[in-house]
């Protein structure tokens, strides 16, 4: 006898066959984020990592049941053992069988995936609301019930993303305004976009919704523990899809309401910064960190642009053109081009600042100085 023979014969693979299911399904529960999904800090996270470790199991399972049955047969069914074939046509009974224990598994998969979806879209009872807009490629949050409103922008410097400085422990993960929430509060979500699909996503949070222009989706998270957050726009929208990251911040109560002072005083001082003249120094500074967050990734972070792609601003006839038309297409965009329009997403301030910081950079001479008033008047 054979030694391959007499390894099927004594049962090896069946065995192995069992064994190695056994190990996989118990590093289903012990694997980190690295191979399953992070560990959740909310209820429905919570609700969906238990379903999705159920039906993995039960999945893996049936495939070790099929895969051992099929193995045992070609062990010990061979045509080299002597084994003849079966000359039945077909059995009624083995053919109700294998459609009527997967539909019942299918059924049994069902109903807790069905009660999950419909406790995902049950927004009652909720104790605030956060609106959340989709820019390219920025985030826009509004607290409705506090009067707070801000743009949250990739924080990662240009120098990583350029390959010139070393990538940072949050490399594209970071932005320069956390979206702040309360731990223990159920908070309702409304997702919506202003110009093309995106998708908010915070794996942790097991929120995940599309980002539609002209319809707001809704959804909800509590969020048990606090602590720092991390997601991504899910969705492809364009050249800087991948520059568009989420960072939630989750608080006690108290602290939540502190931060929400805090915010409202900010808005108090830059609607007053907007009222008073700005030195041309403090433009250009304000104006080149602008530029960086919101142009640089079409114009080119020297203004050289993208040939035949996105026009340069070195020479540029816009930028060293009447004030009033740069201000404008910076304001209200440029029809049937990528210029989006920055009115809803820049202050008065940052708007002056960074047409004055394009008016006296990359070559560009103008000596212009344009104050917040005059971006206002144009709105």
């Amino acid at each position: 006898m054979s030694i391959s023979r007499f390894r099927l014969a004594t049962g090896v693979i069946p065995r192995l066959v069992v064994g190695t299911s056994l190990l996989l399904v118990s590093g289903i529960a012990a694997a980190d984020y690295a191979l399953n999904f992070q560990q959740p800090v909310s209820s429905i996270g919570r609700e969906v990592f238990d379903l999705h470790n159920l039906i993995t199991i039960i999945c893996f399972v049936i495939m070790a049941l099929v895969a051992g049955v099929m193995l045992w047969s070609i062990a010990f069914h061979r045509k080299s053992s002597g084994r003849k074939p079966a000359t039945f046509h077909d059995n009624t009974k083995l053919e109700v069988l294998w459609t009527v224990v997967p539909f019942i598994i299918l059924v049994g998969m069902a109903i807790p995936s069905t009660s999950a979806l419909l406790h995902m879209d049950d927004t009652s009872n909720s104790d605030m609301t956060l609106k959340i807009t989709g820019y390219q490629w920025k985030w826009e949050y509004e607290y409705p019930a506090e009067g707070i409103k801000f743009m949250s922008t990739l924080a990662t410097p240009r120098d990583q993303i350029n390959n010139v400085a070393d990538k940072g422990e949050h490399y594209l993960l970071e932005v320069d305004n956390n979206v702040v929430l309360p731990v223990g509060k159920k908070i309702r979500l409304l997702v919506t976009a202003n110009d093309v699909l995106h998708a908010w996503w915070v794996p942790a949070l097991a929120t995940k919704k599309d980002a539609i222009p002209g319809f707001i989706n809704e959804l909800w998270v509590k969020i048990d523990e606090p602590g720092i957050y991390r997601g991504q726009c899910a969705e492809l929208c364009g050249k800087d899809h991948g520059f568009m990251p989420i960072v939630v911040e989750a608080v006690s109560d108290s602290d939540f309401k502190k931060w929400a002072n805090r915010q409202k005083g900010q808005m108090v001082a830059a609607a007053a910064a907007a009222g008073k003249s700005w030195s041309k120094a403090d433009l250009l500074k304000q104006g080149e960190k602008v530029y960086n967050q919101n142009c640089a990734a079409c114009h080119g972070a020297t203004g050289a642009g993208i040939p035949g792609v996105f026009p340069a601003m070195a020479g540029s006839k816009v930028a060293n053109g009447p004030v009033n038309g740069h201000l404008d297409i910076v304001l209200h965009g440029k029809a049937g081009t990528a210029m989006a329009a920055f009115g809803k997403q820049l202050s008065d301030v940052d708007i002056a600042a960074v047409v004055t910081y394009e008016r006296n950079s990359f070559g560009n001479k103008t000596g212009d100085v344009i104050q917040p008033s005059q971006a206002k008047s144009l709105r």
